[in-house]
């Protein structure tokens, strides 16, 4: 399957992105090259390697769960620009658009 200029468009206008009429011709070429990359990849045997999540072993280093102190509600309210009686007041971000 290869790219086409009205790929290349629909992809920019739904991520808002404008591009020359040089960029997309330019984009569709590039995107194409990749494409052709990938079909030679699919070329190859890949039937005795067993599949990753990572090409290198990764391991997670967990420290144990301690209970430490934490800030006091007031502590924590001191710097805040706008507050109630115990909680952050921020402006609302729902309804009105």
């Amino acid at each position: 399957m290869a790219v086409t200029l009205n790929d290349v468009e629909h992809v920019a206008a739904l991520a808002r992105l404008s591009f020359t009429d040089e960029e997309k011709k330019k984009l569709v070429e590039q995107l194409n090259e990749i494409l052709e990359h990938m079909e030679q990849l699919n070329e190859l045997d890949t039937g005795n390697v067993d599949p990753l999540s990572h090409v290198i072993e990764l391991s997670n280093v967990f420290r144990d769960d301690e209970r430490k102190p934490s800030l006091s509600r007031e502590e924590a309210l001191r710097n805040a620009p706008a507050r109630t009686e115990k909680f952050f007041k921020v402006p609302k971000v729902i309804g009105d658009r």
